[in-house]
């Protein structure tokens, strides 16, 4: 008498679909028997306990249409995509609610499906759609709620960020309500070791964008954060008669004021939660700030010139090996001549479309 085995098998779904899984490597003339509630399989191969007789039968939850379903035997597994009798999601994928051990969810393809009747038809992420629906299939696989990878980082990312310019604002802030206007030749020695670290992390959201963690262009987030690291390494670090400039506080205010609310605000994004007030002061502080950090950036640049010039750093003069010349100054003196309006109303212009997007225009009016 043969004895089998059960294989592991996997199962996610869509609305439309059943995906079903079967771990068997190097099945050996598998029988398959699909009838309109049950899928019945038995093969030989190589399985959780090595080279073995193997089967298995699945009483399904509701109807499946057997014509349009298919299977496709590979080497390393065999794979069912069955078409449910009726658009619609299974509560389970069996008609009993106990689940035999070796029956898991395979959470990496449940899908959900929308706008179906366009040409571009998108398929979505079920943690995102149905996240009710997810989190009660991962308590009945695990026993508990297993957080994604990604929120808990960024989620961890955001916080962090979010104490670290609270340390700036509440540093800066203290010192001028305790000595006034004298605390501004201190601001950079004060937070300067912050604000450089804070950045350097800041440059990971373009990474992170570029993986697909975070939604969005990616070439405002690099003029944005690029030329902050460029203002921070390559001017005021530097040279110190520069961070004694009063303008290096506000600089450091205003930039850690944007960033307290930005922050805060893509927490609750992450968890899904919704907080009016909190998205209003994300689209709104900007009109304020950016305008007051634009200019301060641009001033930061200006009074830079004379330093450059007199230490001669980031120049190449010739004569030298390559007969190149090569001078910051230069740069610097394009950019403001040229390049620093635009690109002020290329940064303003996509929080403006922002805020059209996340409030509506009538705010912008009654704000």
């Amino acid at each position: 008498m043969t004895t089998w085995l059960s294989p592991f098998v996997y199962w996610a779904q869509s609305e439309r679909n059943l995906f079903i899984k079967v771990d068997l490597k190097d099945a050996k003339d598998p029988t398959i028997k699909l009838e309109k509630r049950k899928l019945q399989f038995q093969s030989s191969g190589v399985g959780a306990q090595g080279s073995q007789n193997y089967g298995f039968s699945l009483d399904f939850y509701s109807d499946i249409d057997t014509e349009e379903s298919t299977c496709k035997v590979q080497d390393s597994k065999i794979d069912f995509n069955i078409v449910k009798r009726k658009k619609e999601w299974w509560p389970r994928l069996t008609s009993k609610p106990q689940k035999p051990a070796w029956l898991k969810i395979d959470f990496d393809r449940w899908q959900s499906e929308e706008d179906l009747n366009s040409e571009d038809e998108k398929v979505r992420d079920i943690r995102e759609d149905y996240p009710d629906l997810y989190n009660r299939l991962q308590k009945e696989e695990f026993g508990y709620i297993k957080e994604n990878l990604k929120k808990v980082y960024l989620v961890i990312y955001n916080l962090v960020m979010f104490v670290g310019f609270t340390y700036i604002v509440s540093v800066l802030g203290v010192r001028y309500f305790r000595d006034g206007v004298y605390c501004f030749p201190e601001a950079y020695a004060a937070v300067g070791t912050v604000i450089r670290y804070l950045h350097i992390l800041q440059f990971s959201e373009i990474v992170l964008t570029l993986i697909g963690w975070r939604s969005g262009g990616i070439f405002t987030p690099l003029l944005q954060i690029g030329g902050r690291l460029i203002i921070i390494f390559l001017l005021i670090d530097p040279e110190p008669r520069l961070q004694a400039q009063s303008v290096i506080f506000y600089l450091f205010m205003v930039w850690s004021l944007v960033e307290i609310i930005r922050y805060p605000f893509y927490i609750t994004q992450v968890c899904k939660a919704e907080y009016y007030f909190l998205t209003w002061l994300r689209y709104t502080v900007w009109i304020i700030l950016y305008p007051l950090g634009l200019s301060a950036e641009a001033t930061v640049i200006y009074k830079s010139i004379p330093y450059l010039e007199d230490s001669g750093r980031f120049q190449v003069t010739l004569p030298n090996a390559l007969n190149f010349t090569f001078s910051l100054t230069v740069v610097l003196r394009i950019y403001l001549l040229f390049l620093f309006i635009p690109t002020a109303y290329l940064l303003i212009s996509h929080m403006y479309y922002a805020r059209i997007k996340k409030l509506g225009k009538k705010s912008l009016k009654t704000s």
